[in-house]
């Protein structure tokens, strides 16, 4: 199973803050939304006046009361939207748990092979093996980044490898949007930022893909930290956690406890 993580200082433990009460909004509000949905699906807009001779005129009386008719009368276009911004909140807690995955040994491993090697050449495998993680990491901060600026007007970095630049000829795709995610009035300020004062029907793409470099620099530190930890040797391994002794254990416990 994972490790505790134990924040160290006042830095580590907002960072460490920061990251938890992410994913826990991520979780809450993409459980919100989707309820928000199933249940105005049965109360709102053209199905409303069908089910009040049902079983769910209660609901609908209570929606109305509680929100006003407008709002209900408005609901059906949220149906539609609120899956879009679910589906992106779900890319975003994906992205954003890699990297927490890192920070708490989370993710899983076989280490069969190097179980089978004494302590050191055990820790210099482990330190190959972070070495690699290290320059996958580097690679998807690259491509995270290079797919995420023409959406905010930013060049890309010249090079299929390495950044040798920036590629000043590629078109910038700050003027796509999202399919049905309407725009937030507070969000103007981007429009003569990145879309040259041309104004926003839907939510511009910026904002959803705006996780992808976030989480790339996010997995790439803890990337670094688990391997420092192994270099220190404060862990013997990048990861702790093993199905199959989770599984033992388990089942060790399930029989104690009968």
């Amino acid at each position: 199973m994972s490790q505790h993580y134990q924040a160290k200082g006042i830095v580590g433990a907002a960072v460490n803050g920061f990251e938890e009460g992410v994913i826990a909004l991520l979780l809450g509000a993409m459980t919100l939304l989707t309820f928000t949905n199933v249940v105005l699906r049965y109360t709102a807009g053209t199905w409303f006046e069908y089910l009040t001779d049902g079983i769910f005129w209660g609901v609908s009386r209570v929606f109305h009361m509680l929100f006003g008719t407008a709002v209900v009368d408005a609901a059906p276009s949220m149906i539609i939207w609120s899956l879009e911004v679910v589906l992106v909140m779900f890319a975003w807690l994906v992205l954003f748990g890699i990297a927490y995955g890192f920070k708490v040994t989370a993710h899983l491993g076989v280490d069969a092979v190097t179980n089978l090697l004494s302590p050191r050449p055990r820790k210099i495998v482990a330190l190959i093996a972070g070495a690699l993680c290290i320059a996958y990491a580097l690679l998807f901060l690259k491509g995270a980044y290079d797919y995420w600026a023409p959406f905010a007007d930013l060049p890309p970095t010249a090079g299929r490898w390495f950044p040798m630049g920036f590629d000043t000829s590629v078109r910038s795709g700050s003027f796509f949007e999202t399919d049905q995610i309407p725009m937030p009035d507070w969000l103007r300020f981007l429009e003569p930022l990145i879309n040259y004062d041309e104004r926003y029907s839907k939510l511009p793409r910026l904002i959803p893909y705006t996780m992808l470099p976030i989480a790339a620099v996010l997995i790439l530190f803890r990337v670094v930290q688990a391997v420092w930890r192994v270099w220190t040797d404060q862990a013997a391994s990048l990861i702790v956690s093993h199905e199959a002794e989770d599984a033992v254990a388990e089942a060790a416990l399930l029989n104690k406890d009968a």
